[in-house]
């Protein structure tokens, strides 16, 4: 009896939750040259780090004011912030390269060598390291954030994009081309398990819900893949907008995101542990398929910006125009009647 009242106050609160609907609330013009890459939150200080092609933004998330910036970066692409050590980190894809910088001054501290197609990057506390994620070298480096020293690199067999530390020692990573999620003890630095991602092809943006112990993957084959990590195995997938490379999620609403270069924010309701469904789909300006999520006062930001004709011949990826960089501020509130 009693494990049936669990059941029905859990139901109760998640049929309120799903009751509400999200929406942009609030849009900054940060202008400035340069694409964009990945959006941290640091819910701690209430500011983002947005990084921007030679440098990353540092934006205050109550009013879109640029606090500073990190420079000296030769393609910006992630940021991992270290509290404990007072220290960030920022991938320089272009020169291979990590740059140390200070929390407070945003000043370059130190420049640790990577490897190639250096791109997101991941802080662990538990064993207090960060870990990047090397595209095209297939690996991982291993980094002291307060030392500011190289400990080693990882072969992952796989390219991998984004990742997310679960917290109990182990760190996650998706391999796109192999559709595989990396399992890496990041004490010992090395992997252990590996599973795949069918029906999922082409991993990329990761969220992990530490409670449930489950990890999102979004693919750009269109669908979201939900990983129970403890079993190393899919347990559900659903279906998301084209072109996906942002993933968040928020425990306290039960709600998963996937940020989709087709202009849409998918919402995913958590139903159950292994079973979720579409909530809403919110449009979002096209191309807007990088996100960060501040769980604490539950808002999700998104990049976006204008852009020129495509060139010509219909390939690569049209221009920035300049000046018109911007962020929206999506926040959850009741639904429409």
């Amino acid at each position: 009896m009693r494990q049936l009242s669990v059941f029905l106050v859990f139901a109760a609160s998640l049929v309120c939750q799903s009751s509400s609907t999200y929406r942009i609330a609030q849009t900054y013009l940060l202008g400035g040259e340069g694409r964009w890459d990945y959006i941290v939150p640091d819910p701690p200080h209430q500011r983002l780090f947005i990084a921007r092609q030679n440098r990353v933004m540092v934006v205050d998330e109550n009013s879109g004011k640029l606090l500073g910036e990190v420079t000296g970066i030769n393609g910006a692409h992630g940021t991992a912030i270290a509290e404990a050590t007072g220290h960030g980190f920022a991938t320089s894809g272009n020169d291979q390269s990590v740059v140390m910088f200070d929390l407070r001054t945003f000043q370059t501290l130190a420049r640790i060598p990577a490897a190639e197609d250096a791109d997101a990057i991941i802080y662990d506390a538990p064993s207090n390291r960060v870990f990047t994620l090397n595209g095209d070298a297939h690996s991982s480096t291993v980094i002291d954030p307060k030392a500011g020293k190289l400990i080693t690199n990882i072969s992952l067999g796989g390219k991998p994009e984004y990742g997310a530390s679960a917290g109990d020692g182990k760190v996650y990573a998706n391999l796109t081309d192999t559709g595989e999620v990396a399992e890496i003890d990041a004490a010992r630095a090395s992997v252990g398990r590996r599973w795949s991602t069918a029906p999922c092809k082409n991993p990329v943006a990761m969220a992990i819900d530490t409670t449930h112990h489950r990890l999102f993957s979004g693919c750009r084959s269109g669908v979201m893949a939900v990983s129970d990590y403890q079993a190393g195995k899919v347990v559900a997938t659903v279906p998301i907008g084209q072109g996906v490379d942002g993933a968040a999620y928020d425990p306290s609403a039960g709600d998963a995101f996937a940020s989709n270069a087709d202009g849409t924010l998918t919402v995913i309701h958590l139903d159950s542990p292994d079973q979720y469904h579409v909530s809403q789909t919110l449009q979002t300006p096209r191309f807007s398929r990088n996100m960060g999520l501040d769980a604490t006062r539950h808002r999700i930001f998104v990049a976006a910006a204008k852009f020129g004709e495509a060139p010509a011949g219909g390939r690569g990826r049209p221009p920035v125009l300049p000046g018109t960089f911007s962020l929206l501020v999506i926040e959850r509130g009741p639904a429409a009647n």
